[in-house]
């Protein structure tokens, strides 16, 4: 539901003066986010996050853009190695949602190793002619 809200709040923002995003800028963007999830920087995910961002994990939590990034800079969640498939970008004037599978190695803060793989949907929404993520939900995929 709060995903949902999002996305119409981003999509209603959308007026006839905004430059419409790119498929190119929203790859390379998504490019981006996973680099920093491999190589955590607190400057880069403030490039990146959107102040308003809801970032819902796999197991319930979700957070937002403060404590997203102070879990992921301070290595309670941490992924060692990072791949996405199967993304779909779909474009509607400002607003790019992408989807696409993910398997991550992890090394979470007082955890074993383990591997995860997730469907995840992301909201990137053009601000001040820069694409931030604002929405961000992931889910397990039954095995």
């Amino acid at each position: 539901m709060i995903v949902l809200t999002v996305v119409t709040m981003a999509m209603g923002c959308n007026t006839p003066n905004k430059a419409v995003v790119s498929e190119a800028d929203v790859t390379a963007a998504v490019e981006s986010f996973r680099e920093v999830m491999l190589n955590p920087d607190q400057s880069a995910f403030e490039a990146l996050f959107h102040e308003a961002l809801t970032y819902g994990h796999s197991n319930g939590l979700v957070e937002s853009q403060e404590t997203c990034i102070a879990s992921m800079v301070s290595g309670k969640f941490k992924f060692t190695g990072l791949t996405f498939s199967q993304q779909t970008i779909d474009i509607v004037g400002n607003t790019a949602i992408v989807r696409h599978e993910l398997v991550g190695q992890t090394h979470d803060a007082d955890k074993e190793p383990g591997e995860v793989h997730l469907k995840v949907m992301m909201v990137w929404v053009q601000d001040s002619g820069k694409l931030r993520l604002v929405a961000r939900q992931a889910v397990k995929i039954n095995s």
